[in-house]
């Protein structure tokens, strides 16, 4: 049948269509050329230099312009099984055993004196290896076993190795391991979604290799963009989490269309033909709000929102073309067989549930459809209400403390610090002078040096270490404190050396250039910084780009409008939701978490924009089957309930898919994947429920026709019926005709 009418999607679906072993041969060579390029290019892992930010950067810069860059330390510890005082002699023996063991293993520049601790619970030996300290994780794994090997002989003390190579090496295991597991578990978990909401074996498991090619093909061309925007670790994890649920949703939303348009009695090719012009639109639009949404990234200039960005658009791009081309393809050639083989009973389930379904979802409408005002103040105040804790909200850059305490490297951690406090942080102050003012800047060294140590933030055993670079113009010196990263005295301490010491001295040396900076404090107040500046411009970019996009799309400023308010609502509703969680301990026990009283810095800009993403999928389909439904001469009370009961079965299904995948997220040990899952599956269920039957059709039934403003559609009225458009209408007409009268 040929129809007027047709665009770019319904001719590349009927051309897939027509010719299904070309689309899928062509779809094939391109996920395996994607995996090629991605093989030879490899992926480029971010350093700490990359991710540096802000005068904690500057800081790092100015002591590498010298050479003073910090070298890789690993520690060797020695203490009491019961965490009491040593046996000196006996730990002294130990610790000289291990130091020599260790001077011998390669890669290892120096090893250090022995220093016990103040308190005699502790013996610490310092160990410099060569090379770069960014790669010190890949090359601790012999200094570990050397450790381990000589601990075997000295059974009565507690031996470890402690350092950021180990304790960073200790977190990628733990990650590589949990984000496996969750990635391992999506498909499962998604197969049985989808089982459940199709009843058969093949037309489940369409979305899930659809979703999954599109993964494959989304890392193979991550490895050549990480080239680009080096990954600063969970890229390829959030690939496979974003592109299994996106990919799934868009196949889910083309494919229950498709089966819908066959059962009213269309043939294969029109029915895949209806769903491109339907189904097929909505995945384009919502697929552009993703991207644009992600994009809006980019305006934060710092590499890790950079990265994440660049894989989200990547692969949602890339589950876009699938279920625009290849998705058709596979209808067509599997069509007959998509209902094979019947799980027996979820089959009677889904054929029986078509029509209690409606029913069921008719009467949850029911209060917003007949009563619209008070549904809405009610919906929207319980969203507020849960929004209320998100002003208290405190955000903090992932640091030490942060970290699982299932690393046995952060254990020992723990017992280094409270052995020697003036290991729990450590400010660093760079500074480079002209060649002339050398003899001033070790004066102005000096002074600082001095005022420090009058300071109680300050510790002052050991002394601050002072490092000058060979021509004498860059000096480093590191002072430590004696606070916790994530304390008020900690930050307080940074801002003291930031704001009087620093100025007050190196300041007062003509052309000095100086930052103060660190590896925890530091960075924590710097990425905070940044990303509460650039917070209004991410999330203003974002929400216009929607704005703009669904204004186009439907060719209404008001629905435009209505997007944008919903979509705050919901968003201000998950970050009330993560206060309430995460920074109080009522809900450790129930998550497996200690509370840091925080949520982690870069979680509400990136939950919003995927939020917004993702929310996408099923609000542009409820919205155009809304539209579908007034366009073909219903009210907008009628409109709205059979575009909402229509598509209850894919939405809840799509929405189930992602709350899976995202709460296999809050099942790791990391607090920042924790924050993420949880989050994300607390907004989608919002979104998906509060927002889709209750404030959605309470908004559309008060505002009636305006909601389409300033479209065509906004002028018609029930007594003037608009018209389809001309390829569903058409489509549906043959449908009919072929369709047997009762």
């Amino acid at each position: 049948m040929i129809v007027e009418g047709r665009n770019v999607i319904t001719r590349a679906a009927r051309w897939s269509a027509v010719h299904p072993w070309w689309a899928i041969a062509l779809w094939v060579a391109f996920v395996v050329g994607a995996l090629v390029v991605g093989t030879m290019a490899g992926t480029r892992q971010a350093t700490n230099t990359d991710l540096s930010i802000g005068e904690s950067g500057r800081a790092a810069q100015i002591a590498r312009s010298g050479g003073l860059q910090d070298r890789a330390v690993e520690n060797l510890l020695v203490t009491a099984w019961n965490g009491g005082r040593l046996d000196l002699p006996r730990a002294r023996s130990a610790a000289s055993d291990g130091a020599r063991d260790l001077a011998t293993v390669e890669g290892v520049r120096a090893v250090g004196e022995q220093v016990a601790s103040p308190d005699g619970t502790a013996v610490l030996v310092p160990v410099t290896l060569d090379g770069d300290p960014e790669t010190a994780s890949k090359r601790v794994q012999p200094l570990l076993d050397s450790v381990e090997r000589i601990h075997a002989e000295h059974g009565d003390v507690r031996m470890e190795l402690v350092g950021a190579g180990s304790i960073k090496a200790g977190l990628n295991e733990v990650l590589s391991k949990d984000l496996g597991k969750a990635t391992l578990l999506s498909l499962p978990v998604t197969l049985l979604v989808m089982v459940f909401a199709f009843g058969a074996i093949v037309a489940a498991s369409v979305p899930v290799v659809l979703g999954l090619s599109s993964v494959l093909a989304g890392l193979g061309l991550w490895g050549a963009a990480s080239q680009a925007f080096p990954d600063p670790g969970p890229v390829t994890q959030f690939i496979v989490l974003m592109g299994m649920a996106i990919g799934v949703d868009y196949s889910l939303f083309y494919l229950k269309r498709q089966r819908e348009e066959r059962a009213l009695g269309a043939d294969n090719i029109d029915a895949i033909e209806i769903a491109a012009a339907t189904s097929g639109h909505s995945v384009l639009v919502s697929g552009v709000v993703v991207i644009v949404s992600m994009g809006a990234l980019y305006l934060t200039r710092h590499l890790a929102f950079e990265s994440m960005a660049t894989g989200a658009v990547i692969v949602v791009a890339i589950a876009i073309t699938s279920s625009l081309t290849v998705l058709p393809a596979m209808l067509s050639r599997f069509g007959r067989f998509l209902d094979a083989p019947r799980m027996p009973l979820v089959w009677r389930l889904t054929r029986q549930g078509a029509g209690v379904k409606p029913r069921l979802w008719s009467t949850m409408l029911r209060p917003s459809l007949r009563h619209p005002v008070v549904a809405l103040v009610a919906s929207v105040g319980a969203l507020l209400l849960l929004a209320m804790p998100a002003l208290g909200l405190k955000l903090k850059a992932t640091g030490i403390d942060d970290l699982p305490r299932s690393i046995p490297a952060m254990q020992a951690n723990e017992r280094l610090t409270k052995s020697f406090p003036s290991q729990s942080d450590t400010h660093t102050v760079a500074v480079r002078v002209p060649a002339d003012r050398v003899g001033e800047l070790r004066a102005a060294v000096a002074r600082l040096v001095e005022r420090a140590d009058r300071d109680d933030l300050f510790v002052h055993d050991p002394a601050p270490v002072v490092l000058t670079s060979v021509d004498g113009t860059v000096a480093t010196v590191a002072i430590g404190t004696r606070f916790d990263s994530s304390s008020d005295e900690a930050r307080a301490s940074l801002e003291r050396l930031r704001k009087e010491i620093a100025p007050q001295t190196l300041g007062t040396v003509p052309g000095a250039q100086y930052a103060v900076g660190g590896s925890d404090v530091a960075f924590d107040v710097d990425y905070r910084a940044n990303v509460m500046d650039k917070m209004p411009w991410v999330l203003g970019v974002a929400l216009a780009l929607t704005f703009l996009v669904m204004a186009l799309a439907f060719r209404s400023v008001m629905l435009a409008l209505i997007t944008v308010v919903l979509n705050l609502l919901s968003s201000a509703a998950s970050f009330g939701l993560l206060a309430l969680i995460f920074q109080h301990e009522w809900a450790e026990g129930l998550l497996h978490f200690e509370s840091t009283g925080r949520v982690v810095a870069w979680l509400p800009l990136m939950l919003f924009v995927i939020l917004l993403g993702l929310s996408m999928d099923y609000h542009v389909f409820v919205v155009s089957r809304i539209r579908e439904a007034a366009r073909g001469g219903l009210s907008v009370p009628e409109a709205v309930e059979q575009g909402i009961t229509r598509t209850a079965g894919v939405v809840t299904s799509a929405a189930a898919v992602m709350v899976c995948v995202f709460a296999l997220l809050a099942s790791l040990n990391f607090i920042e994947m924790k924050q993420l899952g949880v989050g994300m599956a607390c907004a989608v269920l919002l979104d998906a429920t509060v927002i889709r039957i209750v404030v959605l059709p309470a908004v559309v039934t008060l505002l009636g026709w305006k909601t389409w403003w300033p479209s065509r559609l906004a002028r018609q009225s029930t007594r003037c019926a608009p018209r389809m458009p001309a390829i569903v209408a058409a489509a549906t007409a043959a449908a009919a005709a072929r369709t047997p009268l009762p």
